[in-house]
Order: C-alpha cells, then structure tokens, then sequence
C-alpha cells in the first residue's frame, strides 16, 4: 500500500491554522496553568495596554483616525501574561501611514521598511510601535523573503511563527475589544509551550529555528513534540544552508542580548540547531557560560561577546572568523568574540593565584574584559575567584592620567603607551603610585624602556 505525508495531529485536526473570534469574554476569563493566569478578557487587556509604556498614547493616536487597528503578536502574548510589553505591534488594515504619522508627532520621524509595508515609531518611555499592513506571505523557494499580498486580519494571523504570537486584540473597527485567535492558541499560552503553525513552518523561513530557542529561552516555555520534530527535521534537511548568513546573524545576535541567553542556547544544542549553524558551534558547558556571565554581571551587551565567544570554542581557529563574517556579525562584537574564544582557555590555566595586583594586570588582557570573564568560566574555583576580584574591585580603579598625558611628555603613538598605562595601573593597584604624577612617571619610565 502506498504510504501518506505524515500529518501532525495538529494538521489532522485542523489543516492550516483556523482563526477564532471571540467577544467578551471568549471563554473563561482566566485560566490558570502553574499557578500562573492567563488574561483572555479583551476588556482587561485593554486595560492593560492603557497603562503599559506608550499604551497610552498608541490608544489616543488609534481613536483619532478611522482605521481597522489590531495589538498583534507578543505584544498580546505579554499582556495575557501579566508582562509590559517593551514594543507594541500594531496591524493597520489598509495603509499604517497616517497611524504611523499620528504615533510619531512629537515623538520622532517614522521609518518606512519600504518591501513588506512597514513602518517604526520611537516613543515615550524607550516604547517602540511596529506598524504593518495586514497582509499573506507566500515563499518562493525554501528560505527566501517571503512575497507579500494585502489580506485581512485572519489570514495574517496564520502567516506567523508559533501559535502564542498569533493573537490579535481589536483596538478599532468591526473587531473592537475582541481577542482573535488561531487554533491552539491559548491551550499553548495556558501550558506554556511553542508550537508552529503549520507543517513548512521552518522549511519555509529557517530563521524561526532560532527564534523558536530564543523564544523558549526568554519565556522558559517548552517545545511541542510535534514542532520538535520538525525543527530536527529542518535540520536534517540542511534548511538552514537556504537562509542567507545575515539572517541568520541576525537572528543569533537577538539571542545572545536576551536576559537568558543560555537557555536559548541550551535549546539549539538539544534540537542540533547550534551544529547547523557551524560545526562545532554552540554550548558544549552552559553551567560554564553562566559562571562566565555571573563573574561580568552587566548589561545585555557585555553579556553578547561572552555567549558568542564561547560558542565559538567548539570552531576550529581557522573557521572562527569566516563564520562571523558570514554570519554579518559587527565589528566590536567580532573582534570581543574572536579574543575570548582564542585566548580564554589558556587564561584561565595561567592566571596568577597570589603575588600582587600587578601581577594580575600584566598576565590579564585587561582590554578584553568578556576574555577575562569566559576564563573565570573555563577556569578553576580559585582562579575564577581571583578575576572575580578583578571584576570587583581592581578592574574599577582608573589612572588620574591617560594616553593624551603620555603623548603630551614625547611618547609616540603606538604599543608603547599602552605599556606606559599598563605600567602605572600595576603601581597604582599595587599602593606605589597613588598620585597623578607618581602614575605619570611610572608611565614614561615603562613606555621609554619597553615601548
């Protein structure tokens, strides 16, 4: 007998993704999952996106025009969890433009994104709006843009990525105050899983291979079997090679500036993403990477470099640099990665474990601080220990001089003034330069003799 397509049971069951319309409430108005709610009262929602950051204002820019508008997306998602939104997603049905004029009057101009129709604002209070058109997507070829046509609101719902974004709130037009959903839907958003649309999903556009790991990783959901499985098959299809090295750059650096970028990471290793990217490529010891990220506590960006340079470990040398070129990463951030990746390791064997702070400034490349940060990772408990001291304290004493100052004495441009400050940072650490011109003399001595 002739076999059949295997059919998920999300397909068997429903083809294509259906959309539901619901008024108030659309079912029960909260269920709860692990003791956690999830708000479906478009009421209450409504509400919520009132006192969000630029709510507000997005309602008041709305009810001044006469367009169809729908909050979309994760937007929808986070409020139905509790959570501020940081970006609101708006749908215009027909033209966003006068809606994007009207948000962006008094906040800053608008930029157009001219292929899909869109458009963003920046508003009050760091809050970014997203406009679109509500349109169908339809995909060339396996991993191309995709080719956009004017739809309603329905059918933009079922181009999207996984069933907890394919939500709709009505802020306007026939479908005000109504929560319009896919199947799915909320049975997902209630047991806190990712599944995709439809069957091509990650043939389609592979990029949602890693949005799926990044999604996972910043809201602890788990993956559906069924999307699982797809996602191993996509792999196994080499669909990933059909997506051009920026996008999925892109994607990539969106990952490692998350709040837990590991736990992202964690998923692309289990569903063989990471060795799609590149071989060897990815965690091959998260519980390292996150002792590294703890030792460099700060901002999103010190936090990128680290992830990226340790998930370039496992890539042999040679390979490192033509992957980030590949994969479009910037400059910095290349040039961070590559040096931690290189030179951590064996950091972290050779750190100095007593003698005084200069000490520990000559043997730590004190301009490479995710370097230093990935070696108290790699690095034993003592070891880690000792940078963590740097991080706490000697990394935060600064030099009353600088390079301008040794430049100024007859110093030439070049290693040498790094010497020279290298120097001076050691005596200040240890006690024997404590003042401007004690530093400025040590300073000259080492960058006249060793520069």
């Amino acid at each position: 007998m002739a076999g059949h397509p295997r059919k998920s049971p999300c397909e068997r069951a429903q083809g294509r993704a259906r959309v539901s319309l619901a008024g108030t409430p659309p079912r029960a108005a909260a269920a709860r999952d692990h003791e956690r709610v999830v708000v479906t009262d478009p009421s209450e929602l409504t509400e919520r996106i009132a006192t969000a950051p630029g709510g507000s204002q997005a309602i008041a820019a709305i009810r001044a025009g006469s367009e169809h508008v729908y909050l979309v997306g994760g937007a929808v998602r986070d409020l139905m969890l509790g959570v501020s939104p940081a970006d609101l997603d708006l749908v215009v049905v027909g033209d966003p433009g006068p809606l994007a004029g009207r948000l962006a009057a008094g906040a800053g101009p608008v930029r157009t994104h001219g292929r899909f129709g869109t458009a963003t604002v920046h508003g009050p209070q760091g809050v970014r709006y997203d406009l679109a058109a509500t349109r169908s997507e339809a995909y060339p070829r396996p991993g191309a843009l995709p080719v956009v046509t004017p739809a309603g609101i329905r059918e933009d719902l079922t181009r999207r990525d996984f069933t907890v974004n394919a939500l709709a709130l009505g802020l306007s037009g026939p479908d005000d105050a109504r929560l319009l959903t896919v199947a799915h839907s909320l049975d997902d958003l209630e047991h806190r899983q990712l599944r995709v649309l439809h069957e091509g999903s990650f043939r389609d556009d592979p990029t949602r291979l890693l949005r799926l790991a990044r999604y996972a990783g910043r809201l602890g959901f788990s993956v559906e079997p069924w999307t699982a499985e797809l996602a191993r098959d996509a792999v196994a299809a080499a669909a990933p090679a059909t997506v051009s090295g920026p996008r999925l750059g892109a994607e990539l650096q969106l990952l490692v500036t998350e709040p837990d970028p590991v736990a992202g990471f964690e998923v692309l290793r289990a569903l063989g993403i990471d060795g799609a990217i590149a071989p060897g490529f990815g965690l091959d010891d998260p519980g390292a990477v996150r002792r590294a990220l703890a030792a460099r506590a700060g901002s999103a960006a010190d936090a990128a470099p680290i992830l990226l340079g340790a998930a370039l470990l496992g890539v042999p040398e040679p390979a490192r640099r033509p992957l980030l070129d590949r994969l479009g990463v910037d400059r910095q951030l290349r040039r961070e990665a590559l040096a931690a990746a290189a030179d951590a390791p064996g950091l972290a064997a050779r750190v100095p474990q007593d003698g005084p702070p200069s000490a520990l400034v000559d043997a730590l490349p004190v301009d490479h601080p995710a370097t230093i940060a990935l070696a108290a990772g790699l690095g034993s408990p003592a070891v880690a220990a000792v940078l963590q001291r740097w991080f706490d304290d000697y990394g935060r004493v600064r030099l009353e001089i600088d390079g301008g100052d040794l430049i100024s004495a007859g110093v030439p441009r070049g290693p040498a003034i790094s010497v020279g400050l290298r120097a001076a940072l050691g005596a200040r650490l240890d006690g024997t330069a404590p003042t401007r011109t004690q530093q400025l003399a040590v300073a000259l001595g080492a960058a006249r003799s060793g520069g």
